[in-house]
């Protein structure tokens, strides 16, 4: 006859008790660890809240800029900023002089009026740049219509030697009428206004 197995219960782990030599914490303990968790709250939120208002503060300005920009009333006495000239294709020649600019944008167009003098092999440098060539240019021809004209504020006057030509590009590249006074053929005077379709 076999003895009885034993049954082995498994033992319960006893539950970790706190130590009981812990002093309870004083106040001035306590004071300085609320600090520092104020602290660092404010940090974890003052930094970031921070930023945003910086970031909102120069995205305003910038958009400031822009509109004052947009807004101005004719041609402004600058060059336009590289980026127009790529984004228009108005490759102004190296050296050229008088450089007015005016920007009109809404969401079906946007143009870009530009004029400036230059010089003979300027010109040539504009036109060949541009996708065309000084033999393109219809003598007499005036490209810029009337109300392009009327809005960068342009007269194009009888008695002036007029020659003009129109780039067109496939889009959504922009389409260039230019018109130049040849009156002095060493030192053109170009206008040239470049539209494009968004």
């Amino acid at each position: 006859m076999t003895p009885p197995q034993q049954t082995v219960l498994p033992q319960q782990s006893t539950l970790p008790r706190p130590p009981q030599n812990r002093l309870p914490e004083d106040r001035r303990h306590m004071i300085r660890r609320r600090w520092l968790t104020a602290v660092i709250i404010v940090l974890l939120v003052g930094i970031p809240a921070g930023y945003l208002v910086i970031s909102a503060g120069q995205s305003r300005d910038s958009g400031r800029d822009k509109e004052r920009e947009s807004s101005a009333a004719g041609l402004q006495d600058n060059w336009p900023s590289l980026m127009k000239r790529r984004v228009f294709e108005i490759p102004i020649p190296p050296g050229a002089w008088d450089v007015a600019y005016y920007e009109t944008s809404n969401w079906k167009t946007s143009r870009l009026y530009v004029q400036f003098t230059t010089t003979a092999g300027g010109l040539d440098a504009f036109l060949a740049e541009s996708g065309t060539a000084r033999s393109a240019l219809a003598p007499g021809r005036i490209t810029v219509g009337e109300r392009d004209a009327d809005i960068a504020g342009w007269t194009f006057a009888p008695g002036v030697t007029w020659a003009g030509a129109v780039v067109t590009r496939e889009e959504p590249r922009p389409r260039t009428d230019i018109t130049v006074d040849l009156t002095d053929p060493a030192f053109p005077r170009v206008y040239a206004v470049s539209t494009t379709s968004p």
